[in-house]
């Protein structure tokens, strides 16, 4: 089964910090939208709704973790 890799899913300790980060943080929010954006564009391959190389679906997968990552030290600060 497909599914989206939603931050508060992957780190649902962070949920509140997260909310708090988005809006009062513009690095962390700019990171969360293109994050959000990856996980829908991975999807959507996914689904095949959207065709793409599977060099392009490995590079955005490979990005979302970079994202994943980078937000996730941000949360634990």
């Amino acid at each position: 089964m497909l599914e989206r890799h939603e931050l508060a899913k992957e780190f649902p300790e962070f949920k509140d910090k997260i909310d708090t980060l988005r809006n009062g943080n513009k690095h962390f929010s700019q990171m969360f939208e293109e994050y959000h954006q990856i996980d829908t564009e991975i999807l959507h391959i996914e689904q095949a709704v959207e065709p793409a190389s599977d060099v392009r679906a490995e590079e955005l997968k490979k990005r979302r973790h970079v994202l994943k990552d980078a937000l996730y030290q941000m949360l634990q600060h």
